[in-house]
């Protein structure tokens, strides 16, 4: 089992989106991917979203993408979902994660999408995302909260959504 400095040390580098780091780090270390960081976050849920190969490299050494965060149960697909990169949503949907999951304020991955009107992050979940008309807990659908927050193209779609 890897030192705890290597597991913040391969955290470091993927927040960078240093995939040569964080490549060189897997290759010589027997680290857990899923160990916790010194602020209790696996390298996955620091991971910087913008850099899906990095995202990749950590899942092929055997991440977790439906660990949730301490704070909020948000997973990396929430986190991904509401900053708009579906190039990433993608890797983590080919590596298992659960676009099903709900934080604890009852969204989805898809509500967060929604909320912030990443289209191309919508299109790609609402198919894959079992109760795409869920509520949360505030009684907000996806298409709702589209909507509450002026993202017409996006609640436009959402509400011509046929499963």
């Amino acid at each position: 089992m890897a030192e705890a400095p290597d597991v913040n040390r391969l955290s470091t580098a993927a927040a960078r989106g240093d995939l040569k780091e964080t490549e060189q780090i897997l290759e010589s270390s027997t680290i857990n991917v899923n160990a916790n960081n010194k602020f209790g976050r696996t390298p996955l849920q620091v991971v910087k979203l913008g850099c899906p190969s990095v995202a990749e490299a950590l899942l092929c050494a055997g991440a977790n993408p439906n660990i949730r965060d301490p704070s909020g149960g948000l997973t990396v697909t929430h986190d991904a979902a509401r900053d708009g990169h579906a190039d990433t949503l993608q890797v983590l949907l080919n590596y298992g994660a659960d676009v099903s999951l709900q934080d604890d304020a009852g969204n989805l991955p898809l509500h967060l999408a929604a909320r912030e009107g990443h289209q191309a992050a919508v299109e790609l979940l609402a198919p894959l995302t079992a109760h795409p008309f869920l509520p949360n807990h505030a009684g907000l659908t996806p298409q709702q909260l589209a909507s509450q927050h002026h993202r017409d193209d996006t609640a436009r779609w959402l509400e011509n959504y046929v499963p």
